[in-house]
């Protein structure tokens, strides 16, 4: 593509040494700039992309989008903010390929994963492909493996290459994809036309990069802000927050909402959980469909909820969507069960909210003659104020509990330990073991616990590694828990 034409529709303030170049392809960073590139000057919180401009040019690139010009001889487009314009830049050399798909945000602090796994699996249900792309990946089908993904949400480029894969190789015109806060608020999502948007949830996360909630929620509901005339709004009104985000959907867009406890066009009810799963009816418009899950918790009832409003909204009978739906198994690393006696569940639950939802779900299934035993930590590098509430909520609702590491990063694993355990009313030994040694807590949880008690282990999920101070290593949750719990 020319670089006038990429440059097109885009609001930039100055053009510098410019002339008619052809761009092959977009690149952010220097090392892995290739010919052909248009080389973007990222500007973040750690790195100034300006600085490695001449490296990105020795590499290849014939262009540069910068905030600031270089003194470097080459055709450079200057703009406001290179992190918004990058995703303007990559909509447009991907051909805008979210125009020709049926692309459906899942935004909210916990449940996005699930979520779009039960949206993918009732499109399937009814006979058409979708794709998915989120946390773990993105995948092609649900029975499909996961390909690799930095972030919850790719950085634009990526997102638009992949966008424009599914649409024009993969022949798939329906996509879902979980929506972080951190791509709303860095535009990697600018340029994706949704269809529809929806909210799971909005509780305490991420605020050492948003520092408030308040900022958070406005992260969040830029998702719902820019959605058109026709498009669809999925809401849960029993979220503090749930009436917030029906005052920012704009005029014209059509609104529906889901809870168990307020008033919504999607209410369970009747709601029991045992060993095998949850049970429970959906009343819609004054008709009932009763639904038996295998999967378990309150989180699971919200996120059905969530994922039948969704599918109605964009068409899908319920019918089709709860014969989807009672064939889950599950989604990895979300209460999954990796061992039966003692019954283990590994879950991904690193929030305050989370956690508590988990430890709620296990404790509905917990025998009367057994203990509910939590095992967590919080990650390093992230918002400190979570850990105190966090060591709160397992003290209260857990009957023992371990406290460990979880991805320290450059922090003092002991150091999150002491800020988790100021959030206690008691050490008593008999209740909380301190080891931050996650590979020995796990092992500890047999020693601690018999073949009647449930064991949450919770904190990274699905994730295959750990983030070091100075290294990442491998380390499975769930692997480390078959391993001490295969024998029993």
């Amino acid at each position: 593509m020319k670089l006038e034409e990429l440059i097109e529709y885009l609001d930039y303030k100055d053009l510098v040494n410019f002339k008619s170049v052809e761009v092959s392809g977009i690149s952010y960073n220097s090392k892995t700039t290739k010919k052909g590139d248009i080389f973007i000057c990222l500007v973040g919180e750690h790195t100034d992309g300006h600085k490695f401009a001449q490296m990105a040019v020795d590499n290849g690139a014939v262009a540069l989008l910068v905030e600031r010009p270089v003194d470097i001889k080459l055709p450079q487009v200057v703009v406001d903010n290179t992190r918004h314009k990058i995703a303007d830049i990559a909509d447009r050399f991907y051909s805008r390929p979210s125009l020709g798909l049926n692309l459906i945000g899942i935004t909210g602090t916990n449940g996005k994963t699930t979520v779009t796994h039960l949206i993918q699996r009732i499109y399937e249900e009814k006979g058409e492909k979708c794709a998915l792309i989120g946390t773990l990946g993105y995948k092609l089908s649900s029975n499909g493996e996961y390909r690799d993904a930095k972030h919850t949400t790719p950085q634009a480029p990526e997102l638009q290459a992949t966008l424009r894969m599914i649409k024009d190789v993969e022949k798939i015109d329906n996509v879902v994809m979980e929506v972080s806060s951190h791509a709303l608020e860095q535009n990697r999502v600018g340029g994706c036309r949704f269809d529809g948007a929806v909210l799971t949830n909005l509780t305490q996360d991420h605020l050492d990069y948003h520092i408030t909630m308040d900022n958070y929620f406005e992260a969040k509901a830029l998702l719902f802000k820019n959605l058109k005339e026709g498009n669809f709004a999925v809401i849960n009104m029993d979220d503090a927050y749930g009436e917030r985000f029906l005052n920012v959907v704009p005029e014209g867009v059509r609104i529906f909402t889901y809870g168990v406890k307020n008033k919504a066009d999607f209410m369970a009810k009747n709601i029991e959980f045992s060993l095998n799963g949850a049970e429970f009816t959906i009343e819609n418009a004054g008709t009932d469909y009763k639904i038996s899950l295998h999967m378990n918790g309150m989180f699971s009832v919200y996120n059905v909820l969530a994922a039948v409003t969704a599918a109605y909204a964009a068409g899908i009978d319920i019918k089709t969507s709860l014969r989807a739906l009672e064939n889950v198994k599950g989604v990895a690393g979300r209460f999954e069960v990796v061992a039966k006696k003692p019954l283990v569940i590994v879950d991904y639950a690193h929030t305050p909210d989370g956690l508590e939802n988990v430890l709620n779900s296990a404790r509905e299934i917990t025998p009367k003659d057994g203990n509910l035993i939590c095992l967590f930590g919080c990650g390093g590098d992230r918002d400190a104020t979570k850990r105190p509430k966090m060591g709160a909520i397992a003290e209260k609702i857990a009957d023992k509990i371990v406290i460990t590491s979880d991805n320290p990063r450059s922090e003092d694993p002991e150091q999150i330990i002491t800020d988790i355990i100021a959030g206690l009313k008691s050490t008593n030994p008999d209740k909380v073991t301190v080891e931050p040694d996650r590979g020995r807590a796990i092992e500890l949880l047999k020693t601690i616990s018999n073949n009647n008690d449930v064991v949450v282990i919770a904190g990274k999920g699905h994730e295959d590694y750990q983030i070091l101070k100075d290294r990442t290593i491998h380390f499975d949750d769930r692997e480390e828990a078959r391993k001490v719990f295969e024998a029993v």
